[in-house]
């Protein structure tokens, strides 16, 4: 297992193997380009099997209360989204790149969701 920390963003990101556009290990499609930022430690993680290898603790969701603070990574141009305008998106408003629409199905761990999403 390799941890790379920042790959040139300027946050804490760490990840499993993960390239220059935060895709990693687990999820390195052409459209893996984000990083999360979990609430439990404020380090940007590009998937929940990221944090669970290399955070030494349990994930939280990202409060309902604090989805207009910055918790989402562009992996290609480091723009930093938050919650609401990443569920609103299909790519990155500033560059562009496509987002993967799969990981909108596993949010819930990631954001606090109402039940029925």
């Amino acid at each position: 297992m390799t941890a790379w920390e920042n790959a040139g963003h300027q946050v804490a990101l760490r990840g499993v193997r993960m390239d220059v556009h935060t895709r990693c290990a687990h999820y390195h499609s052409l459209i893996d380009v984000i990083a999360l930022k979990h609430h439990c430690c404020g380090i940007y993680y590009p998937c929940h099997l990221c944090h669970g290898e290399l955070a030494g603790h349990e994930a939280t969701p990202w409060p309902a209360d604090k989805f207009d603070e910055p918790a989402v990574l562009c992996g290609v141009c480091s723009t930093q989204l938050s919650p609401a305008q990443y569920l609103e998106a299909d790519s990155c408003p500033n560059c562009q790149a496509l987002f993967n629409p799969g990981c909108k199905a596993h949010q819930r761990l990631y954001f606090e969701v109402e039940s029925g999403a």
